[in-house]
């Protein structure tokens, strides 16, 4: 058996490096043609960076990772292209199951590792997935996506974790080079495009906070419901700026890559939940607060999106894939 997931492992691993070339080729040659900004102002540098391997799960934190189209990516570990769906594979997440926050994932080669208390290790060779099935539709947001599913042993895991049964849920995992189709009719005050959806974030592949509106937020909130920028879920944390300066930012640039803003990120009741504990605030806080001083200001973007207010960045990349981002890079901004 260990021969045959060897092989496996180098059959997978030498499709998915053509395929990722050529796709990476053809994007780069439209970026080549973007307007990007000439001219940078620093306004910090990069303090945690973070991949959350599986859709509304836990994060791991990293000191260097790869700038791909569909996100952020360390060899096998990439950012949200694996998500658990119910018996209709239709995705599910911390909102509606808060305890998916508590599973911490590790990824070592293709395989993949997760922990919970209580619960026994459960190991998923993504090599052995992406080989052995075939392709089937889930959904996000109503969007037909592409999968793999993790097989029995995941979904026993899932099911028994969620709802202490043995057949509800299903661990899946992307099964395309390509970002997913967008979601609804096109946004007509956000320039989403087909390549920013990444595989299964809710909107685009990048999310930036910003440390120091984070900070501002918790001086207006009671000392029980003080937040961390973990609540927020972000890729980048950006310390050294000040306060919501990047309202006014249409570009981000970290080491040699370069993103362009597609919109502040709204948000929604999974800020609530503690992710450290996977417990709901009882006061609904901070979205509650948020909502106060945080909405859209342009009354058809207000309609648009309702009360949600804004917090954080959407970004999605405009520079060549495959650069590198570390810890302690300049953050700069234009």
């Amino acid at each position: 058996m260990p021969i045959r997931g060897s092989t496996l492992t180098a059959a997978v691993a030498t499709a998915g490096v053509v395929g990722g070339a050529y796709f990476a080729y053809n994007i780069y040659k439209e970026y080549q043609e973007a307007k990007l900004p000439k001219v940078w102002h620093e306004v910090g540098t990069l303090k945690d960076l973070y991949v959350y391997p599986i859709k509304s799960c836990g994060p791991i934190l990293l000191n260097k990772v790869e700038c791909t189209t569909l996100g952020l990516k360390d060899g096998w570990l990439r950012d949200r292209v694996l998500m658990v769906v119910d018996e209709k594979n239709n995705f599910i997440t911390a909102r509606a199951y808060p305890h998916l926050l508590l599973v911490n994932p590790l990824v070592r080669n293709s395989i993949l590792t997760l922990n919970y208390d209580g619960m026994e290790t459960l190991h998923v060779n993504l090599a052995e997935v992406i080989a052995l099935q075939k392709p089937q539709q889930a959904q996000v947001w109503g969007v037909n996506v592409p999968i793999y599913d993790c097989g029995r042993e995941a979904s026993e895991w899932f099911s028994r974790l969620l709802n202490k049964t043995a057949a509800s849920f299903k661990l899946v995992y992307y099964a395309s080079q390509d970002s997913r189709d967008l979601r609804g009719p096109k946004d007509k005050f956000f320039k989403i495009t087909k390549k920013d959806t990444g595989a299964f974030p809710d909107e685009v592949s990048y999310n930036l906070i910003n440390e120091a509106s984070v900070d501002d937020l918790n001086t207006r909130l009671n000392k029980g419901s003080q937040v961390s920028p973990r609540n927020f879920r972000p890729n980048f944390v950006l310390t050294g700026a000040k306060a919501y300066e990047e309202d006014n930012w249409k570009f981000i640039k970290i080491g040699n890559n370069v993103f362009e803003i597609i919109k502040p990120c709204t948000r929604c009741i999974l800020t609530t939940i503690d992710p450290e504990t996977g417990v709901h605030n009882a006061k609904t806080e901070p979205l509650e607060m948020l909502k106060t001083y945080r909405q859209f200001e342009n009354p058809e973007i207000r309609r648009s999106v309702g009360t949600s207010p804004r917090m954080g960045l959407q970004m999605a990349l405009r520079s060549k894939p495959g650069n590198t981002i570390s810890l302690n890079d300049t953050i700069y901004a234009a």
